[in-house]
């Protein structure tokens, strides 16, 4: 009996030591050493454990070790490494200034997937861009672009040129999340399309999520694009800007308090249309925008942030049509620290789109938009350096107002009117946690809970079967029903009321340092709606809630991934696959008229859409030559089928939109290919060039015409059966940097560029009309651009 209880002694004491082996937590605040300025996704590497940490959206990092004395590595991109080893015998609090590798004005360039570390982590389907060279890809009229750049990843596209948003993975526009500084941008772009909203100077960090999103997002279910703005230099006053071809930008940021708070103020403005006059064209189109932040760290555990964003387009023909619109965001942040494990922000968020119209020579001016209150609160605990959770919640409400006409001369005969204005809210909770089980599996994993209630309005339809779209089984359409009556709810109502678990999992399984296979699922669940049967979102375009005719729709989405770094990071190579269904996906019946509609829900019906596809993005991240090679293989498609006979009323069998067939979507590109190539000559002079290939767009064509009255008619077959020609173009630039920067405050660069080098006619859209002297049928082509030249100075002080 001894020596069994001598080893069971020994066994005792060894699991007592174990755990009494003390564990103490690093953390703190990475930021930039000029500004102050907190960096996001900087890794922290621990080479001994080989295991690290990353910060979050606020600098802030903490990973929890045993007691020991360790090396730790701090690798950021455009930064020069810092090596330091920390004796860990109690909890450390450690800050870290890190100080810019070049002295190149800044910019914006793509990067993810170039560390191990990233190699290892469970998130896939993820681009991100930070401040260092967007400038560097040339772009229409020269102006430096966000949305244009993320659209040379892979599973991006748009409808083409001068066309609003971007598409992602066979999804629509509406379907994209954006955010800025947390608050939701309803439409992206200025000019219809020629611009985005965001200027380059005032952005931190942007990051794309296609696939395998965090459950701390919900909303929409194609993609988030997450933006934050720069926090403002707390050391010294600096300018920076540029003068463009068409527009031109200043942003000025500086110390309020110094190394306590700054603050940031940008604008941006076009001015081309102050030369038409010249011309005698009495037109104008402008754009104009303005972000602001300030900041205060008012402890070592508190911090308040407060930015906005402003932006208006005006569109006018010769003041006989005037088109205003534009966003209007603002955020209260507070940022604190319960501990160096829990990291807590609390946001206060509005968010505004208004879209203006007026028509002098009708006599009436349109106004409508959509605003919403946000508050919402989330934690990041830091468990230990396996095992962290993040969870919150956040409740938005939402007013839709649809229009409201009103006269703009005492004389225009024009009766006021206000459609109905909607009202809903949106609450949700979520619990995310990353978990590294083994040296070798990683997972994300969480759970996301959603409740939309659809608010009382002054008036509401009331339809027979509850369908305000009926099946004419005669001429073989849908048409809208007639109400056959009408209810007043109050406010507080809830005319519908919808409930989603949405559950996200992604796993990582590390094959050796540089390689790993990755898998994710996600649902989420899509409350709002755009109103829009064009290809390319319009101002005019109108958000609508779900509620008693319109469902939410739902999304199941499966990625698989092969992800590859070669000869230590300078090239990576990864490739995904991916399927996702979308229910309640809403579509339009033939004819449906979608402007000024009171009674929105006679147009539309519940379908449902699928998309599938293969996407291979091969880097070269180091050496004078960089780039990327990008290539999508997809297809998106929707189908609305004949509904169900009820068991109260026989009903003949619809036919469903489009006989019930799958069609192409307006958004489906089967091939898109995209190379950009950035070479530099040497300390002055660096090239750049992109070339794009793309699947023409899904279109209708007439397959014949006949004969009415002395008219010759067209007729289309089903939807979408035809495509525009495809889309192809490569474009240049080059930055030259005047060797004189080195030695003087004032840097600048000029950056010469041509879009469409070889004047490709790229088809906006094919129409179709009988030549007036032959009476002969043709088509024809409508291009935007041909061969765009363009010139820009930025200078920074």
């Amino acid at each position: 009996m001894k020596k069994p209880l001598w080893f069971l002694a020994v066994f005792c004491f060894y699991i007592i030591s174990l755990n009494a082996q003390e564990k103490f937590t690093l953390s703190g605040i990475i930021s930039e050493e000029k500004s102050n300025e907190t960096l996001i996704g900087v890794n922290i590497i621990i080479q001994e454990l080989k295991t690290g940490a990353t910060t979050n959206e606020y600098g802030f990092y903490s990973i929890t070790l045993p007691e020991g004395t360790y090396n730790i590595v701090i690798s950021y991109l455009g930064f020069k490494t810092i090596s330091e080893t920390i004796i860990l015998t109690k909890d450390i609090t450690k800050n870290f200034n890190l100080s810019e590798s070049t002295e190149n004005l800044d910019e914006v360039i793509i990067t993810g997937n170039i560390e191990k570390l990233n190699i290892k982590t469970p998130q896939m389907s993820v681009n991100q861009l930070t401040a260092a060279t967007i400038k560097q890809i040339p772009v229409v009229l020269g102006e430096a672009d966000v949305i244009k750049s993320i659209l040379l990843l892979p599973g991006v596209t748009n409808a083409g040129e001068g066309s609003s948003g971007f598409n992602v993975r066979g999804g629509a526009t509406d379907q994209n999340l954006i955010l800025l500084d947390e608050a939701t941008i309803f439409n992206s772009s200025h000019l219809f399309g020629f611009f985005s909203v965001f200027n380059p100077d005032a952005i931190k960090d942007i990051k794309l999520f296609k696939g395998g999103i965090p459950a701390r997002y919900g909303g929409r279910v194609s993609s988030v694009l997450e933006i934050f703005q720069k926090e403002g230099n707390s050391k010294e006053l600096k300018f920076n800007g540029g003068i463009g071809a068409v527009a031109s930008r200043l942003l000025v940021e500086g110390p309020i308090q110094k190394d306590k708070s700054a603050f940031l103020i940008g604008g941006r403005s076009s001015y081309a249309h102050l030369f038409l006059p010249i011309f005698d064209i009495d037109n104008t189109a402008y754009f104009y925008d303005l972000n602001a932040k300030i900041n205060f760290k008012l402890n070592d555990r508190n911090s308040i942030f407060l930015s906005g964003y402003f932006g208006r387009d005006v569109f006018s023909l010769s003041d006989q049509f005037v088109n205003t619109y534009g966003n209007a965001v603002g955020n209260l942040r507070w940022n604190h620290l319960f501990s160096d494990k829990l990291f807590s922000n609390l946001s206060l968020i509005y968010s505004d789109y208004y879209y203006g119209l007026e028509l002098d020579f009708v006599g009436f001016k349109w106004n409508s938009g959509i605003s919403n209150f946000n508050i919402k609160y989330d934690l990041k605990h830091y468990i230990n350096s396996k095992f962290q959770v993040n969870y919150g919640i956040n409740n938005i409400y939402y007013k839709f107002n649809p229009g409201k006409i009103e006269p703009n001369t005492e004389e225009s005969g024009i009766v006021e009117e206000q459609l109905i204005q909607k009202y809903a809210n949106e609450f949700s909770a979520y619990v995310d946690i990353e978990h590294n089980i083994t040296d070798k599996l990683s997972l994300n994993y969480g759970l996301r809970f959603s409740n939309f209630i659809r608010l009382g309005q002054d008036e509401l339809n009331v339809y027979e079967d509850n369908k305000p779209v009926v099946f004419d089984p005669f001429q073989l359409i849908y048409k809208e029903a007639d109400p056959i009556g009408v209810i007043n709810p109050n406010r507080g109502d809830h005319l519908a009321s919808f409930n989603n678990i949405e559950p996200r999992v992604s796993l990582a399984y590390i094959f050796n340092e540089n390689s790993s296979v990755k898998a994710s699922y996600i649902r989420m669940a899509q409350y709002l709606h755009l109103l829009s049967n064009t290809s390319s979102p319009t101002p005019l375009d109108v958000w609508t809630p779900s509620g008693p005719f319109v469902k939410p729709q739902l999304l199941n989405q499966y990625a698989l991934g092969y992800f590859r770094n070669i000869k230590e990071g300078n090239y990576s190579f990864e490739t995904e696959v991916f399927f996702k269904d979308i229910a309640n996906r809403i579509d339009y019946i033939d004819g449906a008229n979608l402007i000024a509609n009171n009674a929105i829900e006679q147009v539309i019906l519940n379908g449902e859409a699928r998309a599938y596809g293969l996407e291979i993005l091969f880097r070269k991240n180091e050496g004078n030559l960089k780039g990327w090679l990008a290539y999508t293989l997809s297809k998106s498609e929707q189908r609305t089928a004949g509904r169900e006979v009820t068991n109260t009323q026989r009903t003949p069998t619809e036919l469903g939109i489009n006989r019930g067939e799958w069609y192409s979507t307006p958004y489906d590109k089967t091939h898109d290919v995209s190379v950009f190539g950035s070479y530099d000559l040497n300390k002055k002079w660096n090239v750049n060039t992109t070339f794009v290939y793309q699947t023409g767009q899904p279109t209708n064509y007439p397959i014949g015409q006949f004969e009415f009255q002395g008219l010759t008619i067209p007729y289309y077959g089903l939807r979408n059966k035809q495509r525009l020609p495809d889309y192809h173009r490569i474009d240049v630039s080059a930055t030259l940097t005047p060797s004189k920067n080195k030695d003087r405050k004032l840097k600048s660069e000029w950056v010469f560029s041509i879009y469409n080098l070889y004047n490709r006619k790229n088809a906006a859209s094919i129409n179709f009309r009988r030549n007036q002297d032959t009476g002969v049928n043709e088509a024809i082509r409508t291009s935007i651009f041909g061969i765009v030249p363009a010139v820009t100075y930025n200078f920074k002080f």
